[in-house]
């Protein structure tokens, strides 16, 4: 059954934080309203007419979730209700449905063992398929999605909460099929050290990586374009942590360079590596406010005078998002790096 999207009013009033917050670290401008459950993943969506109307979208992950949009002052805009177990979400740009180039969201519905879709803004469900389809382990987690620059394909990347040493994780190719966005399988690929799960992935279209974090392992790396390979090409990141790594967020500075970040999730800290060679190793460790932060997101887009050079938005225990400045987290990269040399 199609679910409509759902205007709620909610009494929690978003806040800038003040230098008086509790926890250590780079202080969020903004901290959302609550949602009903558990925060887990973010991604961001860019409003091509006016940036500075731009929304997170975010997941709140329980049988009885749901997925939601907040604009940029943290205020709950948007939701979908009545998800079973929505864990990561990512967003993508441009899908023709029906003759229309269509922005989307894809969502991982763990319990039903299904990626559901969502036209952007307005939530809409454009979609859905099944995955792991034949596996005794699916429980889908992750998701990333990967648009080809020279062919606009656009696919799908899911993980689950466990699988096998290799071919842990499925790579869908979207199609529309009836009015609707459906996918089919193309690639099982990536190495799983059996540590403990596998959950956060994120692609770099641009460069055409995929990276996924392996907890209490390592990042691992390979081609998005399965015409390029199934070989693991790098894994960095190890012994970096205090246990478990989490969300990956892909900076871009520039075509080819930029800064990976990836949550630290027991310390409350993000190590930061250079997009460019990560096996370089952390260039810098960022304390943060958020608690416990699982699922992050980054752009580089000016979203107006509170986030000129973008922002990076993290999951945090208390059923919110905290929402930094950019700027303040290259400062401190920045000084990181001139303090290493």
């Amino acid at each position: 059954m199609k679910k409509l999207p759902i205007i709620i009013a909610v009494s929690v009033v978003p806040f800038v934080v003040s230098c008086t917050a509790r926890h250590s670290g780079i202080k969020p401008t903004v901290i959302t309203e609550t949602v009903v459950h558990d925060t887990d993943d973010p991604a961001i969506w860019i409003n091509p007419e006016n940036a500075s109307k731009s929304i997170v979208i975010g997941t709140d992950k329980d049988t009885d979730g749901g997925l939601y949009a907040f604009d940029l002052s943290g205020k709950i805009i948007n939701k979908v209700s009545g998800l079973k177990r929505p864990n990561n979400v990512d967003i993508e740009y441009g899908f023709m449905l029906n003759g229309k180039k269509t922005d989307i969201a894809a969502v991982t519905e763990r319990e039903t063992n299904t990626v559901k879709l969502y036209s952007l803004p307005d939530l809409k469900e454009v979609g859905e398929f099944t995955v792991f389809d034949g596996e005794t382990e699916r429980a889908p987690m992750g998701i990333s999605m990967y648009k080809n620059p020279a062919t606009g394909e656009i696919d799908i990347i899911v993980g689950r909460k466990s699988g096998p040493a290799d071919g842990y994780l499925w790579q869908y190719k979207l199609s529309e099929k009836d009015g609707k966005i459906t996918g089919e399988v193309i690639r099982k690929f990536g190495k799983y050290s059996g540590l403990k799960e596998i959950e956060s992935i994120a692609v770099d279209d641009e460069l055409g990586y995929i990276y996924y974090s392996d907890e209490q392992f390592g990042v691992h790396q390979y081609h998005a374009d399965p015409a390029k390979g199934n070989g693991e090409l790098l894994v960095f990141g190890k012994g970096d942590f205090k246990s478990d790594l989490e969300g990956i967020s892909i900076y871009p500075t520039s075509a080819q360079t930029g800064y990976i970040l990836v949550s630290n999730q027991q310390k409350d800290t993000f190590n930061v590596y250079l997009r460019e060679d990560p096996a370089k190793g952390r260039i810098a460790e960022i304390p943060v406010s958020t608690s416990e932060s699982d699922g992050s997101e980054v752009t580089n887009i000016n979203l107006g005078p509170q986030f000129p050079k973008g922002m990076l938005v993290a999951m945090s225990n208390g059923r919110v998002f905290h929402f930094y400045d950019w700027w303040v987290v290259e400062e401190r990269i920045k000084a990181a790096q001139e303090a290493g040399k």
